[in-house]
């Protein structure tokens, strides 16, 4: 099971790194859009057990990431805002209209479960694309990236070696010792990482705030993971899929960073 995580890391990371570090973000953004569909397949496979999500809205909506930053330059703000204020009203219209056309052969819960994909799946992931779209985006991005898969890493071995205490019995596998360690262990790589960016591009960055704000969201991180254990829990499925040996499905692999990455955008636009 390690051998197999540990591989899977070491032929997926470098994908990752050549994406985020040399594609644009147009690229990127089509990079993530893939991810989101690939991961909203799977979260529609799981609670199809208890419900019949609307997989077309659904897959669809997945084409909102890599369209994020295509946007013409005579458009107004005040034509995005109210894009933006639309969006929400019209996704139900065409939900209930599912409802009505099918005759309730669709119903409520499969357009709530359909809504809520879209917003933990599509709405979480956007953010990912919005934080690579800023500027420094190419350094930002890795804080959120350690915060994440940093904490996961230290919180899995740690835990699995030194781990006594149960943490909670929505994910057993998962122990005190392991949290702490996963906070620990993201806030020294991320300290690491700000004396390598500080020193070769000159940022300037504080090392306060990423100490705070990699607790926050190593944090914000590992109940994101609790939160995806606990959907898993409810449809009674152990992963996603087994797309990634080692690591489950895509969805299991960026459960922490998507939904970490809504509080990573807007810390880096506070500071």
């Amino acid at each position: 099971m390690d051998f197999k995580r540990i591989l899977s890391a070491l032929l997926g990371f470098p994908l990752v790194v050549i994406m985020l570090i040399f594609g644009n973000k147009y690229v990127v953004d089509i990079f993530l859009s893939a991810i989101a569909l690939l991961s909203m397949q799977e979260y529609f496979n799981a609670v199809s057990k208890d419900a019949k999500p609307v997989r077309w809205v659904g897959y669809l909506s997945c084409i909102i990431i890599a369209l994020i930053h295509i946007v013409p330059e005579n458009v107004s703000e005040a034509k995005l805002n109210l894009i933006k204020l639309i969006l929400l009203p019209t996704i139900m219209l065409i939900l209930f209209a599912q409802v009505i056309i099918t005759n309730m052969k669709t119903n409520f819960k499969d357009i709530a479960y359909t809504l809520f994909g879209m917003a933990y799946v599509v709405g979480f992931t956007l953010f990912v694309a919005l934080i690579r779209g800023m500027d420094n985006g190419r350094i930002l991005i890795w804080y959120a990236i350690i915060a994440a898969w940093g904490t996961d890493t230290f919180a899995y071995f740690i835990g699995k070696k030194f781990g006594k205490h149960k943490f909670s019995s929505i994910s057993p596998k998962k122990s005190l010792e392991g949290c702490i360690a996963g906070i620990i262990g993201a806030v020294v790589l991320a300290i690491i990482y700000t004396i390598a960016i500080n020193s070769i591009y000159d940022m300037g960055y504080r090392y306060i705030y990423v100490f705070l704000a990699t607790i926050l969201l190593s944090i914000i991180s590992q109940i994101g993971d609790f939160a995806a254990s606990s959907i898993k829990r409810f449809v009674n499925v152990k992963d996603y899929s087994n797309l990634i040996p080692g690591h489950g499905g895509m969805l299991d692999r960026i459960d922490s960073l998507i939904f970490l990455a809504p509080f990573a955008y807007v810390f880096f636009n506070i500071i």
